[in-house]
């Protein structure tokens, strides 16, 4: 492998920052609030000038790779299901930090490689769709799945690749809009653990950066026997680099945990936080960022003229003290491509961030601040993590 650590996920074909995406889209329209987390269109269904409409589309990502190779390993098909949980959290969530949260209709797209992928795998992403909104509709937030496309497409798909779109009319009155302002202090809360309405412990992964967590820690032993699980192309250096098969165990802190396990964990939604933390703290809300593409720097696409220091952050899970031993990322890219333990960020006031970290232990959720915001004449940027400073 190259000596400059800090380019495998780019070597590895993918991009933390999506630098080329927001270069293609960057005179598209922004909707109504360009700081917003999620694009605010018009309300273009009844023309009413009082609401708004908002549309997101996202998916699993290479998260469905790992799970094929689970399922192939261990036969479990159950593991599906968290797929599906991971694809609509990633357009929920996104909708959800602008306000976005109850009465969201979902489309399904899946597109899968039939001669590898059989039919109990989609009924399974299907069922596990389903168990997902029963359980935000036991917390007061009403979804509505309508259906959706599956098709085989094995020329153009390895296995498959399973992703939602989710759309809501919504009134502007009610939405979040980032205005993020110097003095404001910044509460994160922990992706890891077990929240209230967790089934399981939760490694935090998320599903971002999960094409360098399979080729950082997952043995050869993968790329030789589900070769289609691996672009062709990719240096034997670093694709299946790792030790482990995902099958096997690993202890940390004390505990065994299944690597499977760890890097499958589902990802959390925050919706019943965010519901109950919207509805107590509207007005108090300067921004709330999912720490998705980008991770620990996405914030930045959302600010004007402050520094954001973080300086405070949780202690690594350990899913993300497992990458960090690989040693193939250094911690500054590491900070671009994980959420290491805080996939949600609210910024507010003093007074009120007590309040947002009562809510979120109200589910059993950790919190912390683990930072603040100052005036600054250009935007910044500084985490600080063991006795280590980075800047963007």
């Amino acid at each position: 492998m190259s000596n400059n650590k800090s380019n495998l996920y780019a070597a590895l074909g993918v991009s933390a920052g999506k630098e080329e995406v927001h270069e293609a889209i960057k005179h598209v329209d922004k909707g109504l609030y360009p700081k917003a987390f999620c694009k605010v269109l018009p309300d273009h269904w009844q023309g009413d000038p009082e609401y708004a409409n908002l549309m997101h589309a996202d998916t699993a990502g290479t998260k469905t790779s790992l799970a094929y190779l689970y399922w192939r390993e261990t036969g479990d098909y159950s593991v599906w299901k968290g797929i599906a949980q991971d694809a609509l959290v990633m357009n929920l969530d996104d909708m959800g930090c602008v306000g976005a949260i109850d009465g969201t209709l979902i489309s399904s797209t899946i597109g899968r490689n039939k001669h590898l992928v059989d039919g109990k795998v989609i009924s399974t992403l299907i069922r596990g769709a389903e168990e997902f909104v029963q359980s935000m509709q036991d917390h007061g937030i009403r979804l509505h799945l309508a259906g959706g496309e599956t098709a085989d497409v094995g020329d153009i798909v390895r296995t498959i690749d399973v992703g939602y779109t989710t759309a809501l009319r919504l009134r502007r009155d009610q939405l979040i809009i980032n205005d993020i302002k110097p003095g404001a202090v910044i509460v994160g809360l922990a992706s890891y653990g077990q929240a209230s309405y967790e089934k399981s412990y939760n490694s935090g992964i998320g599903s971002n950066g999960l094409t360098g967590a399979r080729h950082q820690t997952l043995s050869n032993y993968h790329r030789e026997k589900y070769p289609e699980t691996c672009e062709p192309s990719l240096d034997p250096q670093i694709a299946y680099s790792g030790k482990y098969k995902i099958i096997d165990q690993v202890s940390m802190d004390g505990r065994d945990y299944g690597i499977g396990e760890l890097l499958l964990s589902p990802t959390r939604t925050y919706l019943p936080v965010l519901k109950t933390m919207i509805d107590q703290l509207r007005p108090q809300i300067q921004g709330i960022i999912h720490n998705t593409g980008g991770a620990m720097t996405k914030v930045m696409k959302f600010v004007d003229g402050v520094r954001i220091i973080k300086d405070n952050l949780f202690d690594l899970p350990p899913v993300f003290q497992l990458l960090k031993d690989a040693g193939q990322m250094d911690y500054r890219e590491m900070h671009q491509v994980y959420n290491l333990g805080q996939r949600l960020e609210v910024y507010t006031d003093e007074a009120s961030a007590k309040m947002v970290m009562d809510i979120a232990a109200g589910y059993d959720i950790d919190a912390q601040v683990i930072g603040r915001v100052e005036a600054s004449a250009k935007n910044e940027l500084i985490i600080c993590r063991a006795d280590q400073e980075f800047t963007w």
